[in-house]
């Protein structure tokens, strides 16, 4: 064996030595930084600095920033920790009005709600008042008008249930254009039909038609009409097939 390659075992200690005490203080120093960065965590979570200090809302239109921020019962003095996404997108999906919440948490204190309204289809019509009727059937009976829209039907005689529902349902599968050209509808019901509907057009004529099949039928409604002379208003029967019936003199002059 080569006498140049052979290193005495005492001249390897000294290197084996500072190698041990290298590896000692990294280890020493990682465990001390665990150690702080915990304290520093714990003190972090038990002071006024883990407490939220800006709660952003959007998308909101039916309720109020405030009103939103009441609800999830979330405050500038609850710990960020504390806050739970799913558990206040699930208490804000209980209005009635909000059909999604997405809410987010950005360290290391803001909060961040999105709201998702549901659309409002029509009015309801109710001693003097008029009130929201929202896409899922929900009347809004605290977001009540005095004066008269002119951006959506007007129901009349309606309570929320399976007939309003069904009215909702309607309106939703037809053009906005068609929705547009309407002015009221009322509930009619038949001892035949408790479905039944009369609908008053922004162009004079009335419909009476089924909710069983009304967007089905109410679709044809443009064609229905270039057909017919706009000069003559009448009833445009669409419950089992597709009519008009004009105003005689007497009747018309009641209707106006």
């Amino acid at each position: 064996m080569d006498k140049g390659k052979i290193v005495a075992l005492e001249d390897r200690i000294p290197k084996l030595k500072e190698q041990r005490r290298r590896k000692a203080n990294r280890r020493l120093i990682l465990l001390l930084f665990l150690f702080f960065a915990l304290i520093a965590a714990i003190a972090y979570m038990q002071s006024p600095l883990s407490h939220i200090k800006q709660i952003s809302v959007k998308g909101n239109d039916l309720y109020s920033s405030k009103e939103i921020i009441k609800k999830t019962g979330v405050t500038k003095n609850t710990n960020i920790w504390k806050v739970k996404s799913k558990e206040i997108s699930k208490k804000l999906k209980e209005l009635s009005e909000v059909k999604k919440a997405d809410v987010k948490i950005q360290w290391p204190n803001t909060v961040f709600i999105t709201i998702q309204e549901h659309n409002r289809i029509a009015y309801l019509k109710k001693e003097g008042s008029y009130y929201p009727v929202m896409e899922n059937g929900k009347i809004l009976k605290g977001k009540w008008l005095k004066e008269i829209p002119n951006n959506s039907p007007i129901l009349f005689d309606f309570e929320e249930g399976d007939v309003l529902n069904e009215m909702v349902d309607g309106l939703k599968g037809i053009p906005a254009e068609i929705v547009n050209s309407i002015s009221e509808i009322h509930y009619t019901p038949k001892k035949t039909d408790k479905y039944h509907i009369s609908l008053f057009m922004n162009d004079g004529f009335e419909v009476s038609a089924t909710l069983r099949s009304f967007s089905e039928k109410m679709v044809h409604y443009p064609s229905i009409v270039s057909q017919l002379d706009p000069n003559k208003k009448g009833v445009i029967d669409l419950e089992v097939g597709s009519y008009f019936k004009a105003y005689d003199t007497k009747t018309e002059d009641q209707k106006k």
